[in-house]
């Protein structure tokens, strides 16, 4: 659908303008590298609210052959990784109010397009995604592999951090658009477990509070090589 640019009003554009600005006092020391790059590649600036068609898509595409799809709201798990293996991330075209500006209970723009579209410009991570998605719709039937397959999703992509020159940083997009949990995560007294895919396919994640425990990866491309044996585990699940 279209991104209905027009539908936002100026509080729509202060909103966005506050949410940005805080992010980005806090996110440049302890954002992953790609991430930072990537705000700068696809263009995300400030003082007005991101344009998908004339501004991010064509950034995006030149980059890594990606886009940025409007939807309304949530949708269906065939639909979501549908449009990721044909490389369009989904991302809601609402943004919150300030009543919701510190928690609300779905994705918005802010969540959708801060948090995770910069990272579409790396193309180790596109190639994770589009891998990781082709084998979601393999079992999109088979609600046991799809709920293990989530939790890469979740831990990965939502909520990962990465090592980058002997430090932590964020990649996932559900921490680097809280400002909250952008400091929460690192907290030492806050478990970090190795990256190890099969602990991550039998961990259960909670969407109502800040995390646990969160996972750390040593590199994007271990994400990928992780889809290797992703398929063999989903199927094991898959037939009891």
């Amino acid at each position: 659908m279209d991104q209905q640019y027009e539908q936002y009003t100026p509080a729509d554009q202060q909103m966005w303008e506050k949410l940005y600005k805080r992010q980005m006092e806090i996110l440049p020391s302890i954002a992953s590298n790609a991430y930072l790059e990537g705000i700068g590649k696809v263009g995300f600036v400030a003082d007005h609210i991101p344009h998908f068609v004339s501004e991010t898509n064509p950034a995006l595409k030149r980059l890594t052959g990606w886009e940025v799809y409007a939807v309304p709201g949530l949708i269906p798990h065939q639909e979501f990784y549908s449009h990721l293996f044909h490389r369009r991330f989904p991302a809601t075209n609402w943004l919150r109010t300030p009543l919701q500006q510190d928690y609300l209970e779905e994705p918005d723009l802010f969540h959708d397009s801060f948090g995770h579209v910069p990272l579409l410009s790396n193309a180790e991570f596109c190639v994770f995604m589009e891998h990781l998605s082709g084998v979601a719709l393999q079992f999109i039937e088979q609600e046991d592999a799809l709920q293990r397959l989530s939790r890469l999703y979740w831990y990965t992509v939502e909520f990962g951090l990465i090592r980058e020159e002997g430090a932590l940083k964020i990649f996932g997009g559900g921490i680097l658009s809280s400002a909250g949990e952008s400091l929460y995560c690192l907290n030492p007294e806050i478990p970090k477990y190795d990256f190890d895919l099969e602990r991550v396919l039998e961990t259960p994640y909670h969407i109502d509070h800040y995390q646990d425990h969160y996972f750390v990866i040593d590199s994007y491309d271990q994400l990928y090589q992780s889809i290797q044996d992703l398929e063999g585990h989903l199927r094991s699940y898959a037939n009891g």
